[in-house]
């Protein structure tokens, strides 16, 4: 079974023993470091799923360094941290807010600290959110889609996919890919906010797939929007000669000289009435 890791700082060793008696059969492991250097190589390293840093040992700059650090690194920002801090005044738990602790205790009871552990680790396993886009994803897709068909009200799920986009993303290259992904998710939220209702769901499966869960009502008028505003608005990301010929020219997989159509956007719409199918080209 796979471990999903905790990463404490501490010196007495009774936060770790606090986590594996109550979270042990959980699935979750304990790693502890001495110091704050060493947290932020075991977090690059480890990924874990929560870091708890003891900052009556750290002292105040330490422990800043260590979540700015972590914050400002991509594989470890969306990490929550729970900080033990000493008595100090409010300022100070102020500053570690801004600069981006989830908890900041001081002198916690147990029972109060395991609160604050188990509150992350479950906001950690619901939120799925796309580092590219910050749309969600994963667990919570999954949950809006079933709560749509579970209900008794009317539901439709928009399924949208970028045609010929891996000619674009390997031509012009992943960082334009990303910005036609996020061209996308971009428009499906200005849209659904324009015209859907206000409990429609924006959501990234990931690379250039999205799902809007919405009803049958206002699945047209979000198709017909969605696709007019990308077929206008992603005539930016392209070269002037490839937009003039209708196509983008590159090499194939042998490389040989080609062209490859422009990248069309498609939706699949399925109800619990009917299924319908459309593309922009």
């Amino acid at each position: 079974m796979h471990m999903s890791s905790i990463l404490v700082v501490e010196r007495e060793n009774v936060i770790e023993k606090v986590i594996k008696d109550h979270l042990g059969c959980e699935g979750y492991k304990v790693t502890v470091v001495l110091n704050g250097n060493e947290a932020v190589q075991c977090a690059l390293h480890e990924i874990p799923s929560l870091v708890i840093l003891d900052g009556t040992i750290l002292g105040v700059d330490s422990y800043r360094m260590v979540v700015q650090r972590l914050r400002n690194h991509p594989k470890c920002m969306h990490i929550p941290i729970i900080v033990i801090g000493p008595q100090a005044p409010l300022s100070e738990s102020i500053r570690a807010y801004e600069i981006g602790v989830d908890s900041y205790l001081t002198k916690p009871h147990l029972e109060e600290l395991l609160a604050h552990v188990r509150r992350h680790l479950r906001r950690m396993q619901q939120s799925a959110l796309s580092p590219l886009t910050y749309l969600p994803g994963g667990i919570q897709l999954e949950c809006a889609i079933d709560a749509k068909i579970r209900s008794r009200d009317p539901w439709s799920v928009l399924y949208l996919d970028l045609d010929n986009f891996k000619a674009f993303n390997d031509i012009y290259g992943f960082l334009a890919g990303n910005d036609m992904i996020l061209l996308v998710g971009n428009i499906c939220q200005d849209v659904v906010y324009e015209c859907g209702n206000v409990d429609d769901f924006v959501g990234h499966v990931g690379g250039d797939d999205f799902v809007i869960v919405t009803t049958p009502e206002r699945e047209r008028c979000l198709c017909a929007r969605i696709l007019a505003r990308y077929k206008e608005e992603s005539k930016a990301l392209y070269r002037r000669e490839d937009l003039e010929c209708g196509s983008i020219s590159g090499s194939d997989r042998r490389g040989y000289p080609s062209r490859f159509p422009l990248v069309s956007l498609s939706i699949g719409v399925v109800s619990d009435s009917f299924s319908l199918f459309t593309t922009c080209c």
